[in-house]
């Protein structure tokens, strides 16, 4: 396969976890990538050989002029974007109710306007080659729901309807959306990459809003899940005729799924009847 032909990659939040380790596994495997980070010094170890391999951009997915020229410089190198990696976002702990609403809106901005700018700003050029995967990395807490993550799943649940609104959008155009929803991984999402609320209600001691809290940040650092493994799968995807919808990624998040489908069938059956009694002509079943 010539440079040409193969697939082009922009990944967005590439100084660490997953997005850093799937561009060292693309830059492995001599497919061309687009790291970007906020922070270009994040890449300084970061070299190849090849000029046509690898393009470091700095990008801040909050800035709008940053995304559009992040785009525009994939374009002026490679001609083309086949797979965009929204990876970029952070976490936020704190039961809801302490939480800050202004640091709740900026992580709105990165985990999911930032995602949404990337996106509308590859469009464009996937349209035109009617062909293009885009990849949101979520969370299984996109999907269900953490105590104590309350606003951070707000964030991943967001992301993941407009990933799914969007692939049948744009599936008349050969485009294909993938959410990527991981479970715990050894990344630095409960460390560096994670903001927390202040503890200023004693009503929350001792329950799920702070022992969740606590066993995330206690588990930093030793999670089972390999970054390293998901750029594989991440490689994978992007190489499959029909890639998934939905990806869950890690044992821990696939059971946790398999959790909530089964809780979530529980009450469809258990309020069948109710449910399915509401359109015009039930009104003698309420009585």
């Amino acid at each position: 396969m010539s440079r040409n032909e193969e697939k082009i990659w922009l990944v967005t939040g590439g100084s660490t976890g997953f997005g850093r380790k799937l561009i060292e596994e693309l830059i492995a495997k001599k497919i061309p990538v687009v790291a970007t980070a906020r922070n270009l010094s994040a890449f300084n170890d970061l070299e190849t050989n090849e000029d046509d391999l690898l393009l470091k951009v700095q990008l801040d997915v909050t800035n709008q002029e940053q995304v559009n020229n992040a785009v525009q410089s994939v374009l002026n190198k490679f001609g083309k974007i086949d797979v965009l990696v929204n990876n970029a976002g952070y976490g936020y702990s704190g039961s809801i109710e302490e939480s800050d609403e202004t640091a709740v809106r900026q992580m709105f901005e990165a985990n999911f306007w930032g995602a949404s700018a990337m996106i509308r700003a590859v469009l464009p050029a996937m349209r035109k080659n009617r062909s293009g995967l885009i990849i949101n990395v979520t969370s299984i807490g996109g999907l269900l729901a953490l105590p104590t993550y309350g606003y951070y799943n707000a964030t991943k649940h967001a992301l993941e309807g407009l990933g799914k609104a969007l692939s049948l959008e744009v599936e008349p155009f050969g485009i294909k959306v993938t959410n990527v929803e991981p479970g715990p991984f050894r990344t630095d999402w409960a460390g560096r990459s994670q903001f927390s609320a202040k503890h200023s209600i004693n009503d929350y001691e001792n329950t799920p809003a702070r022992t969740s809290e606590e066993a995330s940040h206690a588990r930093s650092g030793e999670q089972t899940g390999s970054p390293e493994l998901a750029a594989k799968a991440f490689i994978k995807i992007a190489a499959s005729d029909n890639p998934p919808l939905h990806f869950i990624a890690g044992q821990n998040a696939f059971k946790r799924e398999q959790e909530e489908i089964s809780n979530i069938q529980h009450d469809m059956q258990k309020w069948q009847e109710d449910s399915t009694h509401l359109d015009y002509g039930d009104e003698t079943y309420w009585q």
